[in-house]
């Protein structure tokens, strides 16, 4: 019995050394059960709990660690508040790679993957206090920085570089006044990493600037929610689409679209895209059509077509492209932003031979 009971002990205590990434977890979690929409108000109010949960909980914990709060619940204070400030983390960040991993692919997504898996490495090993604080100020202000330009275009129905550059600002200025509230808490502690601090949010907020206008931060706040080759698109009056594709094989029971296109003379190859922008939000997409140079190994761009998109439909505003005179070979239909963000993209094949079966579907 007694054997049990150290035996239970133990259990509990090595998992006390990871409660921080636990927490991490659990926020991860939550988010995958309720997140939906980004334009929607239960959705906002989630990402913006979170931000304000990380907030408070960082001072309630350098306020129970310097002294400066009620001493009857400062030691519970003190227990609970690292756990609550990496639960908002998880929360936030998780609800922020849902939302960027949407809104292109999970390739072009990976400066975010990295940031969790720093976050997690943080919690692991980081234990001295002062590269705690500096720590903590960083993933709160890659979580507020992303959130802020994730909902600014949502409010206002707009996107672009200088909507990213206000966003931007925006955030920073939120993050200026949290650490001066932070430093009346803990004066002598944020002075003498003052610094750091501006070191490594400086860091960050010009990192992010730099990824954006690089065309790796993905075209928030739109995203993918259908992308695939046709043999012919057909658009009826009730906004319903008639689509036509090979059959696939019995295995690939999950494909709805053209992996290898068989053409014949006079087919026209179809890119047909449906892609979500939040209500109130309208701008164009475009359509990059390449095929692979095995000669030179690079892509050559064969044309460029674009359409306008509303936002507010569940399903995305679905929209084609068309093009007549291609070659055999590796293609690839990448649907963009007139920056040339990447929403998502098909690899396909152009072969020879008539196709051996056609599928039509309405969608």
């Amino acid at each position: 019995m007694m054997q049990a009971f150290h035996n239970t002990k133990a259990k509990v205590y090595r998992l006390r050394r990871h409660w921080l990434t636990l927490s991490f977890f659990l926020g991860f979690v939550i988010d995958n059960i309720t997140l939906n929409r980004v334009d929607q108000v239960f959705d906002n109010i989630v990402l913006f709990t979170y931000v304000v949960l990380a907030m408070v909980s960082l001072l309630l914990l350098y306020a129970s660690v310097s002294g400066n709060i009620y001493e009857p619940i400062r030691e519970r204070v003190r227990a609970f508040s690292p756990l609550l400030v990496q639960f908002a983390f998880g929360g936030l960040l998780s609800g922020i790679l849902i939302f960027y991993g949407r809104s292109g692919t999970w390739y072009e997504s990976w400066p975010f993957l990295l940031v969790i898996l720093a976050v997690i490495y943080g919690n692991e090993t980081i234990k001295d206090r002062s590269q705690r604080l500096v720590f903590n100020l960083s993933i709160l202000f890659v979580g507020l920085f992303s959130y802020v330009v994730l909902v600014i275009p949502v409010f206002t129905g707009m996107m672009g570089p200088w909507i990213f550059i206000g966003s931007g600002f925006i955030a920073l200025t939120v993050m200026h006044f949290f650490v001066r509230v932070l430093h009346r808490i803990v004066p002598n502690f944020i002075d003498m990493q003052m610094r750091s601090i501006i070191f490594v949010i400086g860091t960050i907020y010009a990192s992010l600037n730099f990824l954006y206008f690089s065309n790796i931060i993905p075209p928030i706040p739109l995203s993918i929610k259908e992308v695939g080759i046709y043999h012919s698109v057909v658009r009826y009056g009730d906004g319903n689409y008639q689509l036509t594709y090979e059959k696939p094989a019995w295995y690939q029971f999950f494909r709805d679209s053209d992996k290898h296109f068989h053409h014949q003379p006079g087919d026209n190859i179809y890119c047909f895209a449906s892609v979500f922008a939040p209500t109130r939000l309208a701008t164009e997409v475009y359509h990059r059509w390449e095929w692979y140079d095995e000669a030179n190994a690079e892509w050559v761009e064969h044309g460029r077509f674009s359409y306008s998109i509303e936002g507010g439909r569940d399903g995305g505003f679905r929209g084609y492209t068309l093009i007549k005179n291609y070659r055999e070979a590796k293609w690839r239909c990448t649907v963009e932003t007139e920056r040339g963000q990447v929403i998502g993209r098909e690899v396909f094949f152009v072969e020879g031979g008539a196709p051996a079966e056609l599928v039509t579907d309405i969608r």
